[in-house]
């Protein structure tokens, strides 16, 4: 693989961007001129990673023929780092303009955990062309994987991990791991498994590079270890690794036998997948397209992902409506109330999606817990009052100074605005928990579902409290 040049690397991030830039205007230039070579020369003074988004850009600018012809020209170890690097359209386009051949040796010097997730972004036509030509006994271990639910701990995992017996010797450990251990997906943990495939400890090369040689493994194994279950979701993955901070976790069957492990490089990609996945939903955008980029999306995908929510709260509109219509004789004899209910509409649903998204982090990151809701409960109680007593002075003070109504009408106001932080609050902390309990992911209740429901109750709390002590009858 090419390597970033000396120079390069001493330049801070801001310089290097500058020099990715003025190098891929380069290549453009090149490919357009069919001066491959020089373009080839020009990428080569980057890593895989680089290289890949370069591909990226080239692809979307100059076409498919330009960017294979690159390709193939890249040294063939730099070829299969830069294919793992790709996102899924791109390497099914690549698989679809080059030769079996080429096919061949990119599967075959793939990791297995990217070979699968490469398999599993491919059309079926496609994975049915490159298995026929993978060995048997691998094309079986592919399959099985392949049958894992999708974002189970299974699907994550990969079988390329280095297995001792509990009767070898540390000599034996070590000339093991020689043998295999540029196979593995890492040597710095061993896993020591029965006969029978059932997983009995694990140690760590450290510890075996510092033992005498003629220890025996089961003396030096760590039996109490954490492990996960093939059918485990990726989210208890992601919170397993962020809990214990482990580079890679066992996975085992229902028998506890082991099958593979996950290493944190694959946790790093659930990780941003379920980020992406929770900014979507709180936003109110839902489908299942998390892995593919803004711009690779349909507009009917666009328009199919956010409709539910946009009807969902248009009918919530439709019913504040109607609400506030209730107390048109209130709003009739004293307009000026008309100019507060943004306010107080603004204010609750503010207030209540800070809250909502406060626990919806807890909850996530196992700082909260479904029983802490009396706790969460009467935290958000206390914030809430001296919230509103800073709000409400505030506008009170600003009503009667500088709109120049009566003090009546800044007491409505702050009194409502008082009543709708406590209620925003406690709704904002209470629904999360709700549908967490329910088995619907809390992701969901936050910025739509808070604001609609406040929208509702702050219209309602404003032109009661107005009705009560403005002395009109509703």
């Amino acid at each position: 693989m090419g390597s970033v040049d000396t120079t390069v690397e001493t330049l801070d991030m801001d310089t290097k961007n500058q020099h990715f830039d003025r190098d891929l205007g380069k290549i453009m230039a090149y490919l357009e001129e069919g001066a491959y070579l020089k373009a080839r020369d020009v990428l080569m003074n980057y890593v895989a990673a680089d290289i890949a988004e370069m591909l990226e850009d080239i692809l979307e600018d100059l076409g498919m023929d330009k960017a294979v012809i690159l390709f193939r020209m890249l040294p063939k170890d730099v070829s299969v780092d830069v294919f793992s690097y790709l996102p899924g359209d791109d390497q099914a386009d690549i698989i679809q303009a080059i030769t079996d051949r080429e096919i061949s040796y990119i599967m075959k010097e793939l990791d297995f955990d990217d070979k699968i997730d490469v398999l599993e972004e491919l059309p079926a036509n496609i994975v049915s062309r490159i298995l026929e030509k993978t060995p048997r006994d691998e094309r079986r271990l592919i399959n099985e994987f392949l049958n894992y639910p999708e974002g189970s701990a299974g699907s994550l995992m990969t079988p390329e991990y280095i297995a001792l017996r509990d009767d070898m010797t540390v000599a034996d450990a070590l000339a093991h791991i020689k043998r295999v251990g540029m196979d593995s997906e890492t040597i710095y943990l061993c896993y020591v498994k029965h006969a029978d495939r059932k997983l009995e400890g694990i140690v760590s090369l450290r510890t075996l590079v510092i033992s005498d040689d003629s220890k025996l493994v089961s003396d030096l194994m760590e039996t109490d270890y954490v492990y996960l279950n093939v059918y485990d979701d990726q989210e208890e993955v992601a919170e397993a690794f962020k809990k214990y901070g482990f580079l890679a976790i066992p996975v085992v069957d229902n028998e506890h036998r082991l099958v593979g492990i996950i290493t944190v490089d694959d946790v790093m990609d659930v990780i941003e997948e379920e980020t992406t996945e929770d900014i979507e939903r709180m936003v109110g955008v839902m489908g299942d397209d998390e892995r593919k980029k803004y711009l690779d999306l349909g507009v009917f995908r666009h328009v199919k992902n956010r409709l539910p929510w946009l009807l969902f709260m248009t009918v919530a509109l439709m019913v504040t409506g109607s609400l506030i219509n209730q107390f048109e004789s209130v709003l009739s004899q004293v307009i000026v109330l008309v100019g507060y209910l943004p306010l107080l509409m603004g204010t609750g649903g503010n207030t209540g999606t800070q809250t909502a998204t406060l626990i919806i982090r807890g909850l996530s990151l196992d700082e909260v817990d479904l029983k802490d809701i009396f706790k969460v409960l009467w935290k958000e109680l206390r914030v809430s009052i001296c919230l509103g007593v800073v709000l409400s002075a505030f506008n009170f003070l600003k009503i009667i100074l500088i709109d120049q109504q009566p003090p009546l009408i800044g007491l409505t106001v702050a009194i409502s605005m008082i009543l709708v932080v406590m209620f925003a609050k406690l709704f904002g902390g209470t629904l999360p928990m709700a549908a967490k309990k329910i088995g619907v992911d809390p992701a969901l209740m936050a910025t739509p579902m808070i604001s609609s429901v406040t929208d509702m109750v702050s219209s309602v709390i404003f032109l009661f409290t107005a009705s009560i002590l403005l002395g009109i009858a509703i």
